[in-house]
């Protein structure tokens, strides 16, 4: 089958796979948080304009990355996916809810005659920026807290909660992910405006939103790590038996080192990203960013999903938690999508193509002025 390798060896596979699709989710986030930006940085309505234009070339990236991850999650995890979407549903409709707010209002806020006018669609996409930023980081921080679900013997998902996903926010440890990603969103949204518009009140404004947004971003993601490092860990033995083992995160970073290069390599690339953008004031700041952002969070996943832990883990009932082994397709499923995956590739470089053509030229006062179609 696909290059002849073994069940372990393709349920490893797709893992890598999912958790690369899972931080370049996070890297495109740089959209949600340029819309918290809107009003920060503009000063009158063209340059309002010209932030939400700079963005609107770019949303659907985003949006088809979380449909990808989505789909890479059904097809080679199947039992997480329907535990997930389909336990913590009130929480992904949540999610779901702003990204359609956020179509919609890119879509309609400079219709002539919408019946809500510009400002609510503003609002709308503040709501997405926000809300579904904080709860996809929710969401992830679930894969080290852990969910109330019970798998019955036909695999049926028994959600144990009737708040259907949203009692993750019961946890307060949950928020330390759910508002460091928010504020590097914001981060990440400025370095772009400061790549792909060309005004100098804009780029200066952004350049001083990064420091500010730095210094919030920090601490939320310096007590997240920490918090995984000293928590007790689901633990899986050989025999698939899940049992709580203390600092089992941190020990899983120093047991397998590229897991920790790459963390190390990650924060740096942050790092120098923040200081590039907000004391150098370089245009190339996104991209320093938005590697390191990719190597934190691709760090992190593979670390819960290739360790000897649960990726998905149940705190209520330790032995329906999710492994990649007992959550996968079948062999021949994981075969079959495996060359399937072989076109992603050329995917990328398809996007890559088309980014670089559409910031070609950086967006201008005179070009948003002038065109009868912007957002």
């Amino acid at each position: 089958m696909f290059f002849g390798l073994e069940l372990a060896e393709l349920q490893i596979y797709w893992w890598v796979v999912l958790s690369l699709l899972g931080a370049l989710l996070i890297f495109m986030f740089f959209v949600q948080g340029g819309q918290t930006l809107i009003d920060t940085l503009s000063t009158n309505e063209l340059e309002k304009t010209m932030l939400i234009n700079s963005l609107g070339r770019k949303w659907e990236l985003g949006f088809t990355t979380l449909v990808m991850f989505g789909g890479a999650a059904f097809a080679a995890f199947p039992l997480f996916y329907s535990t997930s979407f389909g336990g913590a549903y009130w929480a992904w409709l949540i999610i779901l809810f702003c990204f359609i707010l956020q179509a919609v209002s890119y879509e309609y806020r400079k219709k002539q005659g919408n019946l809500y006018g510009a400002k609510s669609y503003e609002f709308f996409l503040k709501i997405n920026g926000y809300l579904a930023t904080f709860l996809i980081g929710v969401a992830v921080s679930s894969f080290f807290s852990g969910s109330e679900f019970l798998l019955d013997e036909h695999n049926f998902v028994v959600w144990e909660h009737t708040f259907r996903g949203l009692e993750l926010l019961l946890n307060p440890y949950n928020y330390l992910l759910g508002l460091a990603l928010i504020f590097l969103s914001r981060i990440l949204g400025a370095a772009y405006f400061m790549n792909n518009i060309k005004n100098e009140s804009i780029k200066f404004k952004a350049s001083k939103q990064i420091f500010i947004n730095a210094l919030l971003f920090l601490p939320f993601f310096l007590a997240f790590l920490v918090w995984i490092f000293l928590k007790d860990g689901f633990f899986v033995d050989e025999n698939h038996f899940v049992c709580m083992s203390a600092n089992l995160y941190f020990y899983t970073f120093l047991e397998q080192p590229l897991l920790l290069v790459l963390l190390l390599l990650g924060v740096l690339f942050v790092l120098l990203g923040i200081y590039l953008g907000a004391f150098v004031k370089t245009a190339c700041a996104i991209w320093t960013l938005g590697l390191g952002t990719i190597l934190c969070v691709f760090a992190l996943l593979l670390n819960v999903g290739l360790g000897d832990s649960a990726f998905y883990p149940s705190t209520t009932h330790l032995q329906s938690s999710l492994t990649i082994k007992n959550a996968s397709s079948s062999y021949y499923t994981l075969s079959v999508m495996a060359y399937a995956s072989l076109l992603v590739p050329f995917v990328l470089a398809y996007i890559t193509y088309v980014w670089r053509a559409m910031d070609r030229e950086k967006i201008t006062r005179e070009e948003i002025a002038n065109d009868d179609h912007a957002y």
